[in-house]
């Protein structure tokens, strides 16, 4: 409809010009000209706004000038983030460099000092964490957060509660939410701990908790998954098991996480953003960030080696 309003408006103004009036035929190139304007002027700011509507859902998650200060000390300052859909997002940097502050800052467990956080386009830099995660932002925490005497579909049924809508109605048995077992086996299949089901949670690996939590975090249907240093604390066989869950489970997904583990980063991180004291140091591949002089020096100090 834009287009045909537009097409009717030129053809106003390219009649065919009258062959002996000269004021007409004045009029006539005016008006011919105009049209022209009018036209290429309505094309560009459509063209544009196509352009940015595609740039938009591409991006799934931005943030412009994002910065916290704790009693004049600024903990993150001037974070610009682009993440886009359908990507593994790593957010690297030294110990102190204010990952878990921006995680905190995203999720809206603090409060920005400045700037913006968009998600899909829309401003949530004034909504409360209970909004942003039912917007479906979901993350996971430093400390393994599950119930460890419920077993483990216990745990997943509990994140899956808000489908039947009853998660306030501490009256009823415990029975009343055996029709979430089948998609709660499911994300226990996903997640490969469908034989430990029926396990209480305190008996499981480290690993396996860790597994746990990703399973309850998928049960929240995420559109965006923030991890928070998944890998911390494992040994060598639970940090593969852990790195290979997340490429899988990513298929589909967008994930940012925080990761210290730079062999899990370079495996299935597609972009990588580098903090250092607050701030963004750099961004790119591991292969851009790893070789990046100011990157290794961050992390190795001045007389550290070529690359991570």
């Amino acid at each position: 409809m834009f287009w045909m309003i537009l097409r009717a408006q030129q053809s106003k103004h390219f009649k065919k010009p009258p062959k002996h009036n000269p004021s007409e035929l004045l009029r006539f190139r005016v008006n011919a000209i105009y049209g022209q304007a009018i036209f290429g002027y309505a094309h560009s700011l459509a063209s544009k706004w196509v352009a940015e509507v595609m740039r938009l859902q591409e991006t799934i998650l931005k943030t412009i000038g994002l910065g916290k200060s704790f009693k004049g000390f600024s903990a993150v300052t001037d974070v610009n983030l682009d993440i886009t859909r359908g990507t593994i997002h790593a957010l690297i940097g030294p110990n102190g460099a204010g990952k878990t502050t921006c995680f905190n800052l995203l999720t809206k467990f603090l409060e920005p000092s400045s700037g913006q956080i968009l998600f899909n386009g829309l401003d949530i830099t004034n909504e409360a964490p209970a909004q942003i995660a039912r917007r479906g932002v979901i993350r996971s925490f430093q400390i393994s957060a599950v119930f460890p005497h419920l077993t483990v579909i216990e745990n997943v049924r509990v994140a899956l509660q808000r489908e039947l809508g009853t998660e306030f109605h501490f009256w009823k048995s415990g029975a009343s939410l055996s029709a979430l077992n089948g998609r709660a086996l499911e994300l226990l299949h996903e997640v490969g701990l469908e034989d430990f089901a029926h396990e209480k949670t305190l008996n499981l690996a480290y690993g396996r908790k860790r597994a746990l939590e990703i399973a309850t975090t998928l049960a929240m249907e995420p559109e965006l998954m923030l991890l928070d240093e998944p890998t911390q604390g494992m040994g060598h066989e639970d940090v593969e098991r852990v790195t290979e869950l997340i490429d899988r489970v990513a298929k589909g997904r967008t994930i940012l996480m925080v990761e210290h583990n730079m062999k899990v980063v370079s495996s299935i991180a597609d972009r990588i953003t580098v903090l250092q004291r607050g701030s963004v140091l750099a961004e790119g591949s591991y292969h851009e960030v790893s070789s990046n002089p100011l990157v290794v020096e961050a992390y190795m100090g001045s007389h550290g080696g070529d690359a991570l």
